[in-house]
């Protein structure tokens, strides 16, 4: 099958930088499209892409990538995050081409549970940067940027961040007001930003905007660390209490937000009405379904090949595909991620895709969108497309040109 190429197709608020006194740092672009790392450990939960790591494993690949100066943009969905996504391509596209996805939500984690998936622990945003901020002795201090937040909190932030000795340091802060994403990612912005010699780049423009902004921009940042965490700019800066950690882990912060953001309650309703209608319509015929896996034979015996002699990158893909032979997969979307041809997948003898495969496979899709190459999944029966469903991941049949 061949499928034709597709074409590519308001004022600032206050800004503070480094003093003077600090040398300006040139710090070398991270590539922003570079492949997909196809050796993450990742599963889907309701159709989003899931890093299988704790707390201490997501913070030492921060760190990690901070000093090599490797790009790592974070997505941090929650339930909200992936109830959006369901209805908005863009939002859910730029989780797929993140770097790092961790689950900042309890439901996701009783999802997981539910379903077999060994996301075992939440890592929420704010537990994360708090990691970091509190790094041992001798860590490398992150110099940290604050953009966005209501007016004068990433000012207040940087300056309460900056008053305590941490492993952290605010180099700069800036309050863009509600212009759009285009006046908000002008040359002089991001060139402050830049100048900065920030590590650490904490966005908070809402989620959808936020995300949006970021890969706006992801090209002409040069900070190694770039992530979403609205929360956090007013945690840091004080103007709102972090909820206790009996409530972040018993699933129940939703009420302490609530008590600190009367606002949000609304969020909260429809996110929980949201959440009852997938437990019955998705999460527990999924669970059931988990609990009918082929035998092992079945994916010892699975046939996976890559082709492109026919003008396509061909996948072609035959019994069952999953965790346990995830590793037989991984190399062939590598391979398939390095073409120029339109991407095809031949499923017409699959006959089961678990959480595992679906997830590495939403990683490749996720590079043919950013780099507009079509893509097609060809060939499903129905019961095959009732496992896309269940996970919510039938967008991955829909073709692309």
């Amino acid at each position: 099958m061949t499928l034709n190429n597709a074409q590519l197709s308001a004022g600032f608020g206050a800004q503070y930088e480094a003093s003077p006194a600090e040398p300006k740092l040139q710090q070398a672009r991270p590539a922003a499209l570079a492949r997909p790392d196809f050796s993450r450990e990742v599963y889907c939960i309701l159709g989003l892409p899931f890093d299988r790591v704790s707390l201490e494993e997501a913070a030492a690949l921060m760190r990690d990538a901070a000093a090599q100066k490797r790009r790592c943009f974070l997505s941090t969905p929650n339930l909200n995050f992936a109830v959006a996504c369901m209805d908005d391509a863009a939002f859910r596209n730029s989780v797929i081409q993140s770097d790092l996805s961790i689950a900042d939500g309890m439901p996701l984690v009783w999802i997981a549970k539910a379903t077999g998936l060994p996301i075992k622990e939440r890592v929420a945003g704010s537990s994360l940067f708090q990691a970091l901020r509190t790094a041992r002795t001798g860590a490398a201090q992150l110099r940290v940027y604050f953009f966005g937040g209501p007016p004068g909190v990433a000012e207040a932030a940087a300056e309460r961040l900056n008053a305590e000795t941490s492993a952290m340091r605010s180099v700069g802060y800036d309050s863009p007001g509600f212009g759009s994403i285009e006046q908000m990612s002008d040359a002089a912005t991001i060139a402050r930003i830049n100048d900065s010699g920030a590590d650490f780049l904490v966005v908070a423009l809402g989620a959808k905007k936020g995300q949006a902004w970021i890969q706006h921009n992801l090209a002409d940042l040069r900070t190694p660390l770039v992530s979403h965490l609205g929360a956090v700019v007013n945690f840091v800066a004080g103007t709102v209490s972090r909820a206790p950690v009996w409530a972040q882990k018993t699933g129940l912060e939703w009420l302490w937000r609530i008590k600190e953001e009367p606002k949000l309650w609304r969020r909260y309703w429809d996110d929980g009405v949201a959440l009852l209608t997938l437990l019955a319509t998705r999460v527990i015929p999924c669970a059931l379904e988990a609990r009918r896996r082929p035998a092992a034979a079945e994916f010892e015996q699975a046939e996976l090949a890559c082709r492109r002699d026919r003008g396509d990158c061909e996948l072609l893909l035959a019994g069952a595909l999953g965790a346990p032979n995830i590793a037989r997969l991984r190399p062939l979307l590598e391979q398939a991620a390095g073409a120029d041809e339109p991407v095809v997948v031949d499923c017409g003898k699959l006959r089961h895709i678990d959480s595992a495969a679906l997830a590495s496979l939403m990683l490749l899709y996720g590079d043919c969108v950013a780099k507009g190459r079509p893509w097609a999944i060809i060939n499903p029966d129905e019961a095959l497309r009732r496992q896309f469903r269940l996970h919510c991941a039938e967008y991955l049949l829909q073709p692309r040109a």
